[in-house]
């Protein structure tokens, strides 16, 4: 299944008779957030006793998630405080990146989000001429890479093209070849471990959402093969009734035709935008007007099917996610083309701009799914 994270304030705490695994994850999370600190101090931030922390720590202790790791500089007399951190060689996560078949890709995770360890594997995929990609593939570099991690991980996560059901079924990814993938099931088997199977637009909203917590009203488009967007309204992932909120890439944009889609259908908004597209007018140097053209259209589509979207929901920013280098030029056009079709804002302009850390967002954003999962941290 693929759960929604939410921001935890850590300003207010619950009983701990109703809430003491959220007061445990509230920990976690300021932890995260300020590094090695005292119980005295986790006690105020997370607005529990000190004797309350010192249990809620001790627990945490003997799960393996927290250590000590010394005592803090002494400023003035009596007796210096012990600090506690993450045990950041126990909160280890394996993230998955499907979302480019020519490079897939899998890693050992730290609780930072920092690689440890990664492995590729290329995918000879042709939707149209019925080679899909082989589910096989995945299961076997999933695998190769759990054996180097030096502890058990949290859980696997697992970002895909397509439309993800709750049970972690792809139930169509056109990209992939895939129709009805018990991917979540066939990995979970394989290796014994949880294991969360996310759209990658999803998985890299949430990225960008752990790098950018003031974004509270976003949609993320993730620009790759194909075109998906992560849509977040009021601070959460909108899912949508069936699931496939945000799968934008083969809406047909305009009414003037275009190529043929990987789904069989003709003008689809990938057509127009994608990597492969936007790189190969790129290579072409000898022609710079034929690079200016591809963003031009490609930028103006894009706008095309996002403006009702921001203004059905009031979005304050729209965050392109992909190589920097490609997505540079269509900003400005995004921003221009969504600009001459809703209505100037009352308070601050809508913003259109790249990703916040755009390298390994999909990858990041599935191991954060697992580490809310598991533990409640954000």
């Amino acid at each position: 299944m693929s759960p929604t994270p939410r921001r935890i304030s850590t300003s207010t705490a619950v009983l701990p008779a109703d809430g003491r695994r959220q007061n445990l994850s509230l920990v976690l999370q300021t932890l995260r957030r300020l590094g090695p600190t005292s119980r005295a101090q986790l006690a105020r931030e997370v607005g529990v006793t000190k004797v309350t922390m010192s249990d809620l720590v001790a627990e945490l202790i003997g799960e393996g998630r927290v250590r000590d790791v010394g005592t803090a500089e002494q400023a003035g007399p009596g007796k210096p405080a012990t600090l506690v951190d993450l045990d950041r060689s126990g909160l280890l996560t394996l993230a998955v990146d499907l979302s480019v078949p020519a490079r897939l890709q899998a890693a050992v995770v730290d609780v930072t989000g920092t690689v440890l360890h990664r492995e590729e594997r290329a995918a000879a995929v042709d939707a149209g001429q019925g080679r899909g990609l082989d589910p096989a593939v995945v299961v076997e570099l999933v695998r190769s890479v759990l054996a180097t991690a030096q502890h058990p991980v949290l859980g696997i996560g697992i970002g895909t093209p397509g439309l993800v059901a709750p049970d972690g079924t792809v139930r169509t990814a056109p990209n992939l070849g895939w129709t009805d993938v018990a991917l979540r099931e066939l990995v979970a088997e394989a290796t014994g471990v949880p294991v969360l199977v996310t759209n990658d637009s999803d998985a890299a909203t949430q990225a960008e959402l752990s790098t950018s917590p003031a974004s509270q009203d976003m949609v993320l488009v993730q620009v790759g093969r194909g075109v998906g967007c992560g849509v977040v309204s009021g601070g959460r992932l909108v899912r949508g009734a069936h699931h496939a909120a945000g799968e934008i890439g083969h809406v047909t944009v305009g009414t003037d035709g275009g190529e043929t889609c990987s789904c069989g259908r003709a003008g689809c908004l990938e057509t127009w935008l994608s990597v492969p597209r936007l790189r190969a007018a790129l290579d072409a140097g000898d022609d710079p007007a034929a690079a200016d053209s591809v963003a031009e259209v490609g930028g103006h589509r894009l706008a095309v099917a996002l403006a009702p979207l921001v203004a059905a929901l009031d979005l304050s920013e729209v965050v392109l996610a992909g190589p920097a280098a490609l997505l540079e030029p269509v900003v400005p056009v995004v921003a221009r083309s969504l600009a001459d079709r809703l209505l100037p804002s009352l308070d601050t302009p809508l913003t259109v701009r790249l990703a916040t850390s755009p390298e390994d967002i999909v990858l990041r954003g599935a191991a954060a799914l697992v580490l809310w999962d598991r533990l409640g941290v954000v």
